[in-house]
């Protein structure tokens, strides 16, 4: 049987990877939450397999399991709508200073010729309020998916259960499709040492941007800490999401000076840990250049909103285990994804 020429084999594959993005897009809702749980699990999952090989009875592990994902799911829910809460109840305190930095704005530009009435109307969007919406925007496709709790709880609740005898499955099938278990077990690991990496380091961005903030005196240095601390999930450009709060805050604090002292502080922490030396670790841990980190984190985001920016590597790892680690022919793309050659080289097949 003739086999079809390489580029309209290439031209089919783009076509079906369309129809694929496209059905994500459209169950993106379903889907986000769904791939939210698998990275809670995947984990969680070596507790669950620790406590198996202590002789634990596969209920009790199960039921840790549970715990221990809702636990985490109840810890960050809880912190970003206290945190939001108290945004909320401090805004109205800045209405005067909102004013007045309108006014500013109009009258600085104004002496430049620009129409103050088309300036007045440009700015009058700048309220408290809209702080409050930036927040929430920020935290909108997690919230998002928090908010849907029966069904969040019930996805964790069906994926722990089976998290129990998972391993036993994947040995039970190795011999058949081994090259599917590694792929497995190779996204599993690198989602795990990924979470890893990223806790460590921005748990170090969260308790240096909270006693900076908290020396400066810029109101709620907590909920910033813990921003930093989020956005240090989303590659590359998390730091420039976590500083525009309170670098606001900042100025209707204490002006143009405490803003740009939060700013410099800022690129001094958190550029340095999140945009320079995170990046290397992150890519030596799993296997993926800065390049393909920063175009998974638009990808994703764009297909699944907030929720994806902050899954993108974990997604682009599955993904990757799908399609490249999955295929012996196709592991050469491995060198283009890694972030080093010798690193793609010297990777073992699964």
């Amino acid at each position: 049987m003739a086999q079809l020429p390489r580029g309209v084999l290439v031209l089919l594959g783009f076509a079906c990877l369309v129809i694929v993005v496209a059905g994500l897009r459209w169950v993106a809702d379903l889907i986000g939450p769904v791939f939210l749980g698998l990275m809670l699990v995947v984990t969680v999952s070596p507790m669950t397999t620790w406590l198996r090989r202590r002789g634990t009875p596969a209920w009790l592990a199960a039921v840790a399991t549970v715990v221990v994902v809702y636990l985490i799911l109840a810890a960050l829910g809880g912190a970003l709508a206290v945190s939001v809460s108290r945004l909320i109840d401090l805004m109205p305190q800045y209405q005067a200073q909102f004013a007045a930095l309108r006014e500013d704005l109009v009258s600085g530009l104004g002496t430049l010729g620009v129409d103050s009435e088309q300036l007045r109307s440009a700015v009058a969007g700048a309220t408290p309020s809209s702080v409050v919406h930036v927040v929430q925007s920020l935290f909108g496709g997690l919230a998002a998916v928090l908010s849907n709790t029966l069904f969040l709880v019930a996805v964790l609740l069906f994926m722990c259960l089976d998290s129990v005898d998972f391993p036993a499955r994947l040995a039970a099938v190795v011999g058949e499709r081994p090259q599917v278990v590694g792929a497995l077990r190779s996204f599993a690991h690198g989602t795990r040492r990924y979470l890893v990496v990223c806790t460590v380091f921005g748990l170090i961005v969260a308790v240096f941007d909270t006693l900076l903030l908290w020396a400066l005196g810029v109101p709620l240095p907590v909920l910033w800490g813990l921003l930093s601390f989020i956005t240090n999930y989303i590659p590359n450009i998390g730091f420039v999401i976590g500083v525009i709060p309170p670098a606001l805050l900042g100025l209707l604090q204490g002006g143009p000076e405490l803003m740009l002292t939060v700013i410099a502080l800022y690129c001094l922490v958190n550029f340095v840990i999140q945009s320079v030396i995170q990046p290397k670790v992150v890519g030596d841990a799993v296997g993926l250049s800065a390049t393909v980190s920063f175009l998974a984190l638009i990808f994703w985001a764009w297909v699944l909103g907030a929720l994806g920016a902050l899954l993108a590597i974990p997604l682009t790892l599955l993904a990757k285990g799908l399609l490249v680690d999955v295929d012996p022919n196709s592991r050469w793309v491995n060198a283009l994804l890694s972030s080093s050659w010798d690193e793609a080289r010297d990777a073992p097949a699964p």
